[in-house]
């Protein structure tokens, strides 16, 4: 049958947009996501996933609803603190005006999204290579760079260190020590951090050995 002259056809099913997740669905990924998060902090990303169920108050039927393997709910839980990461350093950009405050700012809020777990995850056995991780990691570390290149022309920040010298300290100092005897070692992380950023402040106090850690020697492993 032919349609009415100015009256467009209806759409077909396949042209129909798909329905958005319901509200308590996303709710639910949410805490599946931050509960897993939580928990490859506290005992590393191999967790059984039953557990991070049970922390997220879901059944497992809905974790594997929504993560169909170790690998899927890993690669969530990685670009969610990464972006998380990113946002913390738009929020030190708009905060303060002094740029070394800001990059220090920046570094305790990344440490409070326990942006160091994420070293043993990124070793284990997913797609890190993922565009949408790739993506992500690179917003992360464009913004960073803008941090540190802010302060660095400021005269805030001492001039032999690169973008990489922040990450990697940063990973570092904020990763969960494997078998330490010291449970509460992590109410020292801000202290240490502290510690490092006083390093960084210009003028420089001391003469750093070797080179530094700029995002392409990172990333070529050199």
């Amino acid at each position: 049958m032919e349609s009415v002259a100015g009256t467009a056809p209806a759409p077909c099913a396949a042209q129909r947009r798909t329905p958005r997740p319901r509200a308590d669905a996303l709710r639910n990924r949410e805490r599946i996501v931050a509960a897993a998060r939580e928990m490859f902090v506290e005992f590393g990303p191999d967790v059984p996933l039953d557990e991070v169920a049970r922390r997220a108050g879901v059944g497992n039927a809905t974790l594997y609803r929504n993560f169909p393997d170790r690998a899927a709910l890993v690669h969530e839980v990685v670009l969610a603190v990464t972006s998380r990461t990113t946002d913390r350093v738009e929020e030190a950009f708009a905060a303060e005006s002094d740029p070394f405050a800001a990059l220090s700012r920046f570094v305790h809020a990344a440490a409070d999204e326990r942006i160091g777990a994420l070293c043993p995850m990124l070793s284990g056995g997913f797609d890190k290579d993922h565009p949408e991780l790739l993506a992500e990691r690179r917003r992360l570390e464009e913004a960073v760079e803008g941090l540190v290149e802010r302060a660095m022309s400021a005269g805030r920040l001492r001039t032999d260190i690169a973008v990489g010298d922040v990450l990697v300290a940063l990973s570092q100092l904020t990763r969960p020590l494997p078998g330490i005897a010291c449970p509460d070692i992590d109410r020292f992380t801000h202290r240490h951090l502290q510690l490092f950023l006083d390093g960084l402040e210009a003028p420089a106090r001391s003469e750093l050995p070797g080179s530094a850690a700029t995002l392409e020697v990172l990333r070529s492993g050199h």
